[in-house]
Formats: structure tokens, sequence, C-alpha cells
């Protein structure tokens, strides 16, 4: 088995619904899984954002179960078939999952095909080898910024071009993921709002309305469009 993911940029898209503009690329991928577990760590209010994807899946059928930090929780991850793993604070989410001792449970189980992953924005984050690519701030000390490392590049979600009208004097998004490789090694996918990468294996194809951006140390950054392959990340 091979691990099977889908990492999406945003959950939702301006003038849409939540999950709106990836509900039916969430769906192919989900096949005929009818349950899957979701992962509300990333906000405060979990029990509401559970509810909220609960609410959104119920049209399709589909029972959501609320990933808990408690041994009900192992057992709900240790028999789950697929994972979803929502955005907010990506620091906040990787403690979460570090101080349970989820992670390792979560690798073990995707690296081995038993667990398909799908993540929106810091869950996409989280499926990188580290959280170093991640938009937010550092709310809690995670007490290490190593991830779930189910690809081998890093993810930039809500990626942002340069606005060559602006008069913000700040670095620009490709300024910072250009200091980010001037320290690390790692090939950073700037994934723009509206895109998703879907893994299948040893295969990876960028999805969705926009296209993706792609950083290499050394290198200039190069455009990929939507529909391209990515599997030369992988």
């Amino acid at each position: 088995m091979a691990p099977r993911l889908l990492l999406i940029s945003n959950s939702t898209q301006h003038g849409e619904g939540y999950l709106d503009h990836c509900f039916a690329e969430i769906e192919d991928f989900l096949g005929e899984i009818d349950r899957f577990l979701f992962v509300p760590f990333a906000l405060a209010d979990r029990e509401g954002y559970w509810r909220a994807v609960r609410d959104r899946f119920a049209p399709s059928g589909r029972v959501v179960d609320q990933l808990v930090e408690d041994e009900e929780g192992g057992a709900l991850l240790r028999r789950a078939r697929a994972v979803f793993v929502g955005g907010g604070n990506t620091f906040r989410l990787l403690a979460t999952v570090r101080r349970s001792g989820f992670l390792e449970e979560m690798r073990r189980r995707v690296f081995s095909g038993e667990l398909v992953y799908f993540g929106a924005s810091a869950g996409s984050n989280l499926a990188c080898p580290t959280i170093r690519t991640t938009n937010d701030m550092p709310i809690v000390e995670p007490g290490s910024f190593d991830a779930l490392g189910a690809v081998p590049f890093q993810i930039n979600p809500h990626y942002l071009d340069p606005d060559p009208g602006s008069r913000h004097m700040g670095e620009t998004r490709e300024q910072r993921l250009m200091e980010y490789l001037e320290e690390n090694e790692r090939a950073v996918v700037g994934l723009r709002e509206g895109g998703w990468i879907r893994v299948e294996g040893r295969s990876a194809g960028l999805g969705g309305r926009n296209g993706a951006r792609i950083f290499r140390r050394g290198t200039d950054p190069e455009e990929r469009p939507p529909g391209a392959d990515l599997s030369d990340l992988l």
C-alpha cells in the first residue's frame, strides 16, 4: 500500500461556503469510504468545529467522528480509514497531536496505506516534514517543528503573489520563502487559494482553479498550472 493524500490550500473560497470549491474532489478522493475522523485541534472551539464539518458532510451520507484527546480518541484513530485535519493555527495543531501521541500513530497508518489523509491549510502544513512554512503565529510552543512527513516537500498554503501596486513595505510571501531556502534545503510549493495537491503513492498532481509556485534553493521560482504533474517533488 502507498500513501494517499489530498492537501488543500484553503477550506473556504471567497464568495462560497465551507469546502464548496473542493467538495467534489474530496468526494472523489474518499470514494466508498463513508466514515472519517475529523481532527479539530487547530481551533479552540473543537466541538463547534466538528459540528460544522459533520453538518457539511451530512447531505452526502458520510459520518464524521471527532478526534478527542483521550483513550477513546486513540481507539478511533486506530480504527479510522480516513482522517481530515482542519485548518486554524498550525502551531496549536502540531502541539496537540504531539502531546497526545497521535502524530506517530497517524504517521504509521498513513505510510502503511491503512489511513487516507486530507487536510486544509494547517492540515496541509501538518502533512509536510516540518511546519516551518506556515503563515501562522507561534501562539504555543509545539516542542519541535517536525510534522508528519507524509510528503518530502513543504507547502505554503494561501500563497499570495506580490502586488506591484501595494504600498506595504514588509516582506512579500516570496521573499519569506526565499529566506526559508537560505536556511533549509527542501522545496516549497506555494499553493494558491482554490488549489490542492493530490498524492496517490508515487504520483502527485496539482488540482483546483489556480496554479502553484515552486521554490527551490539556488533556482528561480517555477510556475506550475492547474493540472500539472508534481511527481518530481516526491
